[in-house]
């Protein structure tokens, strides 16, 4: 639902990048925050892979495709590193 409601709220590849990169920062946050290696797997692959849509932009040629997984990489270490 926090992905729809970002997708109608910013459009198109922006809102695809939008919620890549979010997740992918929260993922880092998430890494860096908790100690256990099980609820770091639930809540980052379980509830924020479910929340990133790293397979929706690929659908279709846009800036997005190739500015996603860099921005999205960078915004997990700025997570990550914000925690620490």
């Amino acid at each position: 639902m926090a992905r729809y409601g970002l997708s109608v709220f910013v459009p198109g590849a922006w809102g695809l990048f939008v919620i890549n990169v979010l997740g992918s920062f929260l993922i880092g946050v998430l890494m860096g925050l908790v100690p256990k290696p099980l609820v770091r797997a639930f809540f980052g692959v379980g509830l924020l892979g479910g929340f990133t849509t790293f397979s929706s932009y690929a659908v279709s040629w846009s800036w997005a495709l190739l500015a996603t997984p860099v921005c999205a990489v960078l915004a997990a270490f700025l997570g990550l590193r914000v925690t620490r």
